[in-house]
């Protein structure tokens, strides 16, 4: 059954994982007590239906954006770290979205906006982000062709300069487009040619890989908050993940390094997504939700307001009233999980401005390896457990596990993913 509650991002599968400490160390995290950590997370992550849209898995149906423009999760990896038999230089960058599709029921992108992955060249793996897109690979798509189940769809390839290629059609000359949930299992892989390079591009329904026990955790922070019974976690054989069995809308793209380096000799990248709508008034777009990390407006901003800017300033280093007031927010959710000033400094300074950072020159992985501003630097693999390292960081590694996993636990039926799927675009079949 599907639920309306807020619902928090993949977290908390097991105890704190070495790469984590790597990066409790390079931030210089100490312990606090739970009930502090789940204290904070309770005001900010999962409020009740009037308060904050506070997961990118349940922004709710708002005025401007329904499910089919709500973004899920971000994931950018090389894909020799993926299929050993993959080329070398080739990068897949995953944009899900529509949280929550239920299983055997045909959902579509929205018609009237336009998802893109947005890329910086990154010089040096220990600077600032430039939260400038260098290069944006943006899609839009049809109305559906209901008797097919299918949508055209349409990429448009920007420079920063302003240079412009769009494609409508693969390299077989027909047009690009979805795949209908009754073909899942013969995807169509779109070739199409872009400036001198081959792009693979999927866009169609897949399953969720997001995993967590949501209601166990509405429990847990009851018990923290005084209004409730003190309970921990569920055992492995009796925790419920609330993603299994359900699906969401995949665009992902195979694209060569030459690609996305451009003149230049770049190896690693920022990337984050957007989602814009049209402006009936104006006839411009604007955007309407911004994504790269896990966890990290989710956790740390407090009040709608502040996640309704998030959303739409989101990443920038320009310092003005709205920046201010977002890292505001994040600061002081900071302070309540037991952080001090130069914590909390170390932690804004490794988290935003918000982007996906990867470094291609070694192996995908969201915490395979740090730069010096304890930022991940690896991008991450479609079965990384990003979210329990992020929050462990977050809450100074006392909240750990929910015992939930993305293959389950054997015998607990409330548990488990299919097995991811061996060729592009790699996650597991729909539902």
């Amino acid at each position: 059954m599907v639920t309306d509650k807020p619902i928090l991002r993949e977290a908390l599968r097991r105890l704190i994982p070495k790469r984590t400490n790597m990066i409790v160390k390079t931030l210089g995290l100490a312990g606090c007590a739970l009930s502090v950590a789940l204290l904070a997370l309770g005001l900010t992550t999962v409020m009740s239906p009037q308060g904050i849209k506070a997961s990118d898995h349940d922004d709710g149906d708002i005025d401007i954006r329904s499910r089919a423009l709500s973004l899920t999760d971000l994931y950018a990896f090389r894909e020799i770290d993926q299929n050993p038999n993959a080329r070398a230089d080739d990068i897949i960058l995953v944009m899900n979205t529509n949280p929550r599709s239920v299983a055997r029921v045909q959902y579509y992108f929205s018609s009237q906006a336009q998802y893109e992955f947005r890329i910086s060249r990154v010089s040096n793996v220990n600077g600032v982000p430039t939260a400038v897109p260098d290069l944006t690979l943006r899609f839009t798509f049809s109305n559906p062709n209901v008797s097919l189940r299918q949508q055209r769809a349409t990429l448009t390839v920007i420079e920063r300069g302003g240079a412009t290629t769009t494609a409508t059609r693969g390299t077989d000359n027909r047009a690009i487009r979805t795949t209908p949930l009754s073909s899942a299992s013969r995807p169509v892989l779109n070739q199409v040619r872009v400036r001198n390079s081959n792009i693979t591009v999927f866009a169609g329904l897949r399953e969720d890989p997001f995993f967590f026990d949501v209601e166990q955790f509405f429990r847990v922070r009851a018990g923290a908050l005084g209004i409730g019974p003190a309970v921990g976690f569920k055992s492995p054989e009796t925790a419920v993940d609330f993603a299994t069995g359900y699906n969401v809308n995949t665009i992902a793209v195979r694209v060569p390094r030459s690609l996305l380096q451009g003149s230049t000799n770049a190896t690693a990248f920022d990337v984050w997504l957007s989602l814009q709508v049209k402006d009936p008034a104006t006839g411009r777009f604007f955007q309407t939700e911004q994504l790269a990390r896990p966890a990290v407006n989710e956790g740390l901003i407090i009040s709608q307001r502040g996640y309704e800017i998030y959303n739409q300033i989101m990443p920038t280093r320009d310092d003005n009233r709205f920046t201010r007031f977002v890292l505001t927010e994040a600061s002081r959710t900071l302070a309540a999980l037991g952080n001090n000033r130069e914590r909390i400094g170390a932690l804004a300074g490794a988290f935003f401005p918000d982007v996906m950072r990867i470094d291609t020159t070694g192996p995908s992985g969201y915490t395979n390896a740090v730069n010096r501003r304890g930022a991940p630097i690896r991008g991450r693999m479609l079965m990384d457990d990003v979210v329990d390292d992020t929050l462990s960081i977050l809450t100074n590694g006392a909240v750990t596990t929910d015992n939930v996993s993305y293959e389950g636990t054997p015998g607990n039926p409330a548990q488990g993913h299919d097995p991811l799927q061996p060729t592009f675009p790699y996650l597991a079949l729909p539902n």
